[in-house]
């Protein structure tokens, strides 16, 4: 057999992950374990070579090859991979004018349980039509394993251990490598903080009938994303630099833990001043506005 280009094989081998279906239309190759047509199997690897080596329902483990055997292939269905960040908000006070008290307060995820409701609500309409189908993965810009295997991403709020966590709910074929997830956390992160998040920790939302609140996706006390096994994990180290990571300059410090699973990502504090300065602004423009309309009355 011709040697294929590894560049093909990478490609069937992300497409087609482990636990993908194999529908066997005719074998071409002889064999004495001949499987029937219409036979179904699982995936169980594509080795280096390009052969698809599939365990068949109904008989034994037995490989097969493109050209030489007909074959249908669905790839297995996307599992739910939670991602979970703190939730913070500022909250503004209004007057019976409209105005917007400028001070304001800072509010952490455990006073949020009180207006999960009306965040839950606002992350929602928050999304775009474009991403009806692939959520903010609409945007992701590089062809690559990650925007093949994770076919979606949605931001939204949970209640868990006594107080409020933003989520990322990832829908995810196959399994992600540590240098995918941490591709995966990165991206995360940056729409979080400067994209889709900083879109929406600009939109107030009324609570309280006198209150706004701007809640935010990331910030920068110590600010980290992980899985739900690792965040909710009493054992597992959280907010400490001790990890054997990569410096970024550009993001800060990205941690991966030894065992695959977590990317830790703090950010610059100038992000953050920079935020609250956005923030500022629409209040100002909002008490200007209240003011025209206390001199009309």
């Amino acid at each position: 057999m011709k040697t294929p280009d590894p560049a093909w094989v990478k490609f069937l081998q992300e497409q087609y992950p482990s636990g993908s279906r194999i529908r066997l239309q005719e074998m071409g190759h002889d064999i004495s374990d001949h499987i029937p047509p219409d036979s179904m199997g699982t995936l169980d690897h594509i080795d280096d070579a390009g052969v698809f080596h599939v365990k068949w329902d109904n008989g034994p483990l037995l490989s097969m090859i493109i050209g030489v055997d007909r074959f249908l292939i669905q790839p297995p269905e996307p599992t739910l991979l939670k991602l979970y960040m703190p939730l913070t908000a500022s909250r503004y006070e209004i007057d019976e004018y409209g105005g917007v008290d400028y001070e304001g307060s800072e509010i952490d995820g455990k006073a949020l349980l009180a207006y999960e409701g009306a965040i839950y609500k606002a992350l929602i309409s928050r999304r775009s039509q474009e991403e009806s189908e692939r959520g903010v993965m609409h945007w992701y810009d590089k062809d690559d394993a990650v925007n093949y295997k994770v076919r979606s991403i949605v931001f939204t709020a949970e209640e868990r251990e006594g107080q409020l966590w933003g989520v990322a709910e990832c829908r995810v074929i196959g399994t992600l490598t540590p240098e995918e997830m941490a591709v995966l956390t990165e991206y995360i992160s940056g729409q979080a903080s400067d994209g889709w998040g900083e879109g929406f920790e600009q939109r107030d939302i009324r609570v309280d009938d006198d209150s706004e609140l701007y809640v935010h996706l990331w910030n920068n006390d110590n600010w980290s994303i992980m899985p739900e096994q690792d965040r909710f994990d009493p054992e597992f180290p959280k907010g400490s630099l001790n990890f054997a990571g990569l410096f970024c300059p550009a993001r800060g410090v990205s941690s991966i833990s030894s065992g695959v699973r977590t990317v830790i990502i703090w950010r610059s504090r100038a992000a953050k001043a920079l935020k609250s300065t956005v923030i500022w602004l629409i209040t100002t423009i909002k008490n200007g506005e209240s003011a025209k309309h206390r001199k009309t009355q």
